[in-house]
């Protein structure tokens, strides 16, 4: 399975189940809707203007208008908009773009409004798109554990396979499937990973904030 071939499927599916619960639906993002969420995903990929102060800084609350005008359109409209994809002229359209930038964001966001839904599942992902998930935490995992206090080891759930996230002494090793072990690092608790370690040490990473 090709990275972008994954982000693609990620990216109808979650448009599918944005028309499925509507635009007031709660996510895992905070206080966002599915239709903040929707007008997120525009901005990000079609206002470039606007999308510099996503992670916050001085352009932020010119960033929160802009969303904010996004999500005020008509809701079939928006998930359309996501459905297509970035406009011509974006960044995003460039050969290799989606799947280097998208296939976390989607796979995220399309968890973020799924487990958000009481009773959910894990979802059974085809073991290539796993596969991409594990690739991808090989290469990003130091940048999103950074901030623990802690020493954090990733083990695939059924295996050996191993990812030291951050080297420190105490250590906790989380045990789960690819996309799980990436929701936890991305600050979501909403999922299936045993945490292993002397209880302190699980106790101050439990603690801990992550996310890019």
């Amino acid at each position: 399975m090709k990275p972008s071939d994954a982000a693609r499927s990620e990216r109808q599916e979650l448009c599918d189940l944005f028309l499925a619960v509507g635009p007031d639906a709660p996510t895992l993002c905070g206080e966002w809707t599915t239709r903040d969420l929707a007008a997120h995903l525009i901005v990000r990929e079609g206002r470039p203007d606007a999308a510099l102060g996503i992670l916050g800084g001085p352009l932020s609350n010119y960033t929160h208008k802009v969303q904010t005008t996004v999500s005020e359109r008509d809701w079939t409209e928006l998930v359309a908009s996501v459905r297509t994809g970035p406009p011509v002229l974006s960044l995003f359209r460039i050969p290799g773009m989606e799947g280097l930038a998208n296939l976390f964001e989607y796979a995220i966001h399309h968890e973020d409004v799924r487990r958000a839904i009481d009773g959910w599942q894990p979802r059974e992902l085809p073991a290539g798109e796993q596969d991409l998930v594990w690739g991808r935490l090989k290469k990003g995992a130091k940048l999103f554990a950074r901030k623990s206090p802690v020493g954090i080891v990733l083990q695939r759930a059924g295996s050996g396979e191993l990812i030291v996230a951050k080297a420190a002494s105490p250590s906790v090793t989380l045990v789960g499937e690819p996309l799980e072990l990436l929701m936890r690092l991305y600050g979501r608790k909403e999922v299936i990973v045993e945490v292993q370690g002397d209880e302190s040490a699980v106790a101050s990473f439990e603690s801990a904030r992550f996310g890019v």
